[in-house]
């Protein structure tokens, strides 16, 4: 008989625990998942594909004031229906989870439903049955971070935002980050009256500043308001159904919904993790080396439950390393260097390499190229927003270490030169490149 149960046995079926299970399961690994929700994790399933669905939503407001300027005539003012969008919303959810279980069983791998602990090295509990394995994979991804203050659980997070009843009239976000400048745009365009409340005087911190400031600017044309240098001090339930919300610096605002939105935390707690010795640093997440590996031989860990980077194709290229290394022997480390990422702000912002700011710091002397136009889908709009690319080079060497966009499509644009820059691509590659004309791509073949 087997030594074990399984081979592996992966601890959540997110998109990095998912991609590690196939994985295994090709190099011939007899493989099982445990998922106490659903399949797909939180970027399938409360995360980044309904949040951009939300995204592609908001936005037809602007689009058909836009289209007048193209000659389109809306006869009537269009109308929006937000529980119609939350339902064509989990139709498009539960047709992805179904998939992502297809791929699964497809591959072999068997998922078992319900909450899974750790109850030794190789031993584990998924809902009330004992199961052991040679490997164990933590893919258990974050939760968001809920603060504690007084009427603090009269908000909700983005896991709730998708599935609200009602679209408020009024509402604050607390936090300056990805997720609370995607949401603010989103309930913005809408028709939603939205406040930003951040303890900083900048939104999203760790991006390039003068990205950064144009955003900030956008979103305020867009009629989001801020209010900085603030936290919630507490939170009371009016007779009227309102909300009370007393601000740190004494400011009172009167709102109709609140969404917490101050950072996300590794989801390690009640995992059992202490039972098999497994370490986890102050922020309670999973100390891993460069190959995912925990300070217990066989016990590994991958995602956001990692203090690494948090995103999903991060944690699928995790997955995959992780597989490679232990099933497949091909010993790889995830490459954790010039990671592209986008913000679905209003206009969107999308990075990769070092900010003006951190090139500076770490390289002294750099050189910045930038193009600072409007693009043409604007200009027969009437509307007066402008984009931003930016280029930041290594004299020295002529290499790009650093590219970056605000405006229309910039998460596609950015895509594309994220490969030139993973191929060690200079300034001098970019300028003998022909540009694609009309389009905002070529403002980074055009930078001089």
């Amino acid at each position: 008989m087997a030594e074990y149960d399984y081979d592996l046995f992966v601890i959540g079926a997110g998109s990095g625990g998912v991609r590690a299970s196939r994985i295994a399961s090709s190099y011939g690994a007899k493989v099982a998942v445990a998922e106490e929700f659903r399949v797909g994790g939180t970027c399938v399933i409360r995360g980044c594909v309904p949040k951009k669905l939300f995204v592609y939503a908001s936005h037809f407001g602007e689009d058909f004031e836009d289209a007048e300027g193209f000659g389109w005539h809306v006869k009537e003012k269009p109308s929006f229906d937000w529980k119609k969008l939350v339902a064509n919303k989990d139709k498009e959810i539960d047709r992805l989870n179904g998939l992502y279980i297809q791929t699964l069983n497809n591959a072999g791998v068997e998922i078992l439903n319900g909450r899974a602990t750790i109850k030794d090295k190789h031993t584990l509990d998924v809902a009330g049955k004992t199961v052991t394995a040679k490997y164990i994979l933590v893919a258990t991804g974050g939760t968001p971070f809920i603060p504690d203050f007084p009427g603090s659980e009269l908000g909700f997070t983005s896991n709730e935002a998708f599935h609200l009843e009602e679209l408020p009239k009024r509402i604050i976000i607390s936090g300056g980050g990805y997720i609370s400048t995607e949401f603010a745009g989103i309930f913005a365009g809408l028709g939603v009256d939205v406040t930003i409340l951040y303890r900083r005087d900048m939104v999203l911190r760790g991006f390039d500043n003068e990205l950064r400031q144009r955003a900030q600017d956008a979103m305020a044309e867009k009629g989001i308001k801020f209010h900085f240098n603030a936290v919630f001090e507490s939170l009371e339930k009016q007779a009227d159904g309102s909300i009370k919300a007393v601000l740190s610096d004494g400011t009172v605002l009167e709102t109709d919904a609140v969404m917490h939105s101050v950072g996300r935390t590794p989801n390690t707690v009640g995992l059992g993790l202490e039972n098999a010795g497994v370490q986890i640093n102050d922020r309670g997440a999973i100390k891993v080396d460069d190959y995912s590996q925990t300070n217990v031989d066989h016990i590994y860990a991958v995602g956001d439950v990692t203090d690494r980077i948090a995103l999903t194709p991060v944690a699928i290229k995790e997955g995959h390393a992780f597989a490679d290394t232990v099933f497949g022997g091909k010993p790889t480390s995830a490459d954790h260097f010039g990671v592209p990422s986008a913000v679905f702000t209003q206009p969107p912002i999308a990075t990769v390499g070092l900010s003006e700011e951190d090139a500076r710091a770490q390289y002294g002397e750099i050189k910045v190229f930038k193009s600072d136009f409007r693009p043409m889908r604007h200009t027969l709009a009437g509307r007066e927003e402008r984009a931003l690319a930016k280029i930041i080079v290594d004299p020295k060497t002529d290499k790009v270490i650093g590219a970056h966009m605000i405006g229309p499509e910039a998460a596609e644009i950015i895509q594309g030169v994220a490969i030139a820059m993973k191929m060690g691509a200079t300034k001098a590659d970019f300028d003998r490149t022909v540009a694609i004309h009309p389009s905002s791509a070529e403002e980074f073949v055009l930078m001089r």
